[in-house]
């Protein structure tokens, strides 16, 4: 369809959208999938379109524009290198999957079904936009799937130490009860402490009397001055 075509078909275009139930098709608005990864694009689509066939196209200014993949009557699915198509009568639905997505794949795409009396007209399709994000690096073992997988589990020996029994445990602290019982506690209590507390009084003993006789000589000394 060139610019004029186009531009003498705008107004019925808008006439049309105005009509309620004359055109619906429903899908997300943007979708996206890792770097290497898939991704697809589930649109629906009325009972009236079921025959037609549904398309993938990257967006354009082009009109119409130029169909990645499409469905046909005979074939449930169709591919075309890394993007396939298939078509869901029984659900009114149809599903686009992209695979091995590089960078160049995100941008603006058409989901739309191909009217018989309005081929590549452009109101017809859902503006779907695609971005593609890095991969997440994984430690997997396997690299048959791209959802990383766990390796495999190593188990290790776990030594379970017997418990000590009474007779041969050896607590460095001592309890209150063997503190008491112990001899040499006993003997400090009973002879030491007592031979320790003479001593010091016999001490006290002996000095006290020296100070007071110096006190003693002192005073006459004092009265015959």
């Amino acid at each position: 369809m060139t610019a004029r075509a186009w531009a003498s078909w705008r107004p019925s275009a808008l006439l049309l959208l105005l009509v309620p139930g004359c055109f619906t098709l429903s899908g997300p608005l943007t979708v996206a999938g890792p770097l290497g990864g898939s991704l697809s694009v589930h649109c629906e689509y009325e009972e009236k379109h079921r025959p037609l066939n549904k398309y993938w196209c990257r967006a354009l200014w082009t009109i119409p524009c130029d169909k990645i993949v499409e469905t046909r009557e005979s074939a449930g699915k169709v591919r075309n290198g890394r993007v396939s198509i298939r078509d869901h009568p029984a659900n009114l639905s149809f599903t686009v999957t992209l695979e091995n997505l590089t960078e160049d794949d995100a941008g603006a795409y058409w989901c739309g079904v191909d009217l018989l009396w309005f081929r590549g007209f452009p109101y017809f399709f859902i503006h779907v936009e695609v971005s593609v994000f890095p991969a997440l690096t994984t430690t997997a073992s396997s690299p048959q799937s791209s959802m990383g997988t766990w390796g495999p589990s190593t188990k290790l020996p776990v030594h379970i130490w017997p418990s000590p029994t009474r007779e041969d445990s050896s607590d460095p602290s001592p309890h209150p009860g063997s503190l008491l019982s112990s001899p040499h506690f006993l003997l400090l209590v009973f002879l030491k402490l007592p031979l320790l507390l003479s001593m010091l009084g016999a001490v006290l003993w002996v000095n006290r009397p020296q100070r007071s006789s110096r006190s003693r000589q002192s005073q006459p000394e004092g009265e015959n001055q």
